[in-house]
């Protein structure tokens, strides 16, 4: 049984420290980056394989049909544990690319 708890209202710092003790507490601790890009890359996969089915292309009917939420779920954590090996700020980084984006002229 978990001891994880996320706090109610977290903010992105919140998801990344929910994540860094997550990653111990599983004993994920030792996956590799080139590990955590290809289980993100996995999970992308999944996501768009949803998102196929959430919007009726074709596809096998027989497939299972996973929830486009907990999909995007897998690929939000799996974006944070990277974030955590980098040593990266992801809201830091997300306002800093953010106040770049805003100067560009979108056509």
């Amino acid at each position: 049984m978990s001891k994880l708890f996320l706090k109610e209202n977290p903010v992105l710092n919140d998801y990344q420290q929910y994540l860094r003790d997550l990653v111990k507490e599983r004993g994920f601790q030792d996956e590799t980056l080139p590990e955590l890009f290809m289980l993100l890359s996995e999970e992308v996969g999944e996501l768009a394989k949803a998102a196929r089915k959430y919007t009726n292309i074709k596809s096998d009917e027989n497939s299972h049909k996973p929830e486009v939420d907990l999909e995007a779920a897998d690929v939000f954590m799996y974006l944070l544990d990277i974030c955590n090996y980098l040593n990266v700020d992801l809201e830091k980084a997300f306002r800093d690319k953010e106040e770049i984006n805003k100067k560009r002229v979108w056509k």
